[in-house]
């Protein structure tokens, strides 16, 4: 159904904000033989071109960047203390196994005052992420030897397989990337309508950096984003809590609380998901936004999302369903192939 191999080196490999190196170069070795045209931008988003009939620009993102951190001070022991790149749920977060990417990589684990020595009385307060402190197990001499200010941490979690679905560390937004991917393999042969401009996007959990830059260079007529929503189909959710459901397709997004996607791009996907048979669900998400509004914005374009249901988004561990990957694939694969059929008036 899908390729899990591809999408577990995808997801594991690291590409904090700012710090997207090593999974653009898997990114790049995967999509330099499916594209005519592949370069990176001075922000660092990787852009790869499939040429069309017509020179009608889409453009496609996908951010690589994942929720990380970042050292912002070493003590005389080598007790790391750090600050968040992107969003997280401090609780989730203790004796939790990280990566600190210094002159070479170093496992750590998350720690906070044992409970134990917390007096009675405030041991029902939250867990602020300033409490948090990083311990390598090595010497502070040797600490300072591999780590600096400013050197990135990402989450140590490999990928696995749950029942129908695939767990692990940065499926937000990895499954995009890899669905961006696999879609881009699936059309290589075939002649597409417009010019496709598939961008592997940076910096989008601090903020949409990268796909600010590549719209306003791209200015594309169409845009598509790629991007997980959240499935609290949990215990304890209200129905119009649960925002998507695992297994129930993939989701064409309506609004979040940055975009309103342009009203004919959601009904051409949803026309698209019906003729070709692909399970679908709507998204309003009330909170948070994806690289949609810079697209929408900045690249003044008719502009839409497909999003991939996610459990436990923004935790340590997140959880998507493999036929909603698949079904996701399929969608974005048959809205770029058939964007001219399609009558774009008001």
């Amino acid at each position: 159904m899908i390729n899990i191999a591809l999408l577990k080196e995808i997801c594991e490999t690291p590409g904090a904000p700012g710090f997207e190196q090593r999974i653009r170069d898997v990114v790049k070795r995967e999509v330099t033989p499916l594209v005519d045209e592949v370069k990176i931008d001075n922000m660092g988003n990787l852009i790869a071109i499939k040429r069309g009939k017509k020179p009608t620009k889409v453009m496609l993102a996908a951010h690589m960047d994942e929720i990380s951190f970042i050292v912002y001070h070493i003590d005389d022991k080598g007790f790391i203390k750090f600050r968040p790149l992107g969003g997280f749920d401090p609780k989730t977060l203790t004796s939790q196994r990280v990566i600190i990417h210094g002159k070479e990589d170093i496992i750590g684990v998350m720690g906070v005052k044992p409970i134990h020595l917390i007096p009675p009385a405030e041991r029902g307060k939250p867990t602020r992420l300033d409490d948090y402190f990083i311990d390598t197990g090595l010497s502070g001499e040797k600490v300072k030897e591999i780590v600096s200010i400013g050197d990135p941490i990402t989450r140590e979690r490999q990928l696995i397989e749950m029942g129908d679905c695939v767990n692990c560390k940065s499926l937000d937004n990895r499954v995009s990337v890899f669905i961006q991917v696999e879609m881009l393999r699936e059309l290589k042969d075939q002649e597409l309508p417009y010019d496709v401009y598939a961008v592997f996007t940076v910096q989008e959990e601090v903020g949409l950096r990268g796909a600010n830059a590549a719209s306003l260079d791209i200015n594309p007529d169409f845009a598509i984003c790629l991007d997980t929503t959240i499935a609290f189909d949990l215990p304890g959710a209200s129905d119009h809590e649960k925002v998507t459901h695992l297994g129930k397709g993939t989701a064409i997004k309506i609004m979040d609380a940055r975009t309103i996607c342009d009203h004919r791009m959601v009904a051409f996907m949803k026309q698209t998901a019906d003729k070709h048979n692909i399970p679908w669900q709507p998204e309003i998400l009330t909170a948070g936004g994806t690289d949609t509004m810079a697209m929408q914005q900045l690249g003044r374009s008719l502009a839409g999302a497909i999003s991939i249901p996610t459990r436990h988004i923004h935790q340590v561990i997140e959880m998507s369903h493999k036929a909603d990957i698949r079904h996701s694939i399929d969608l974005v694969k048959a809205c770029v192939a058939e964007l001219d059929t399609y009558d774009w008036n008001f």
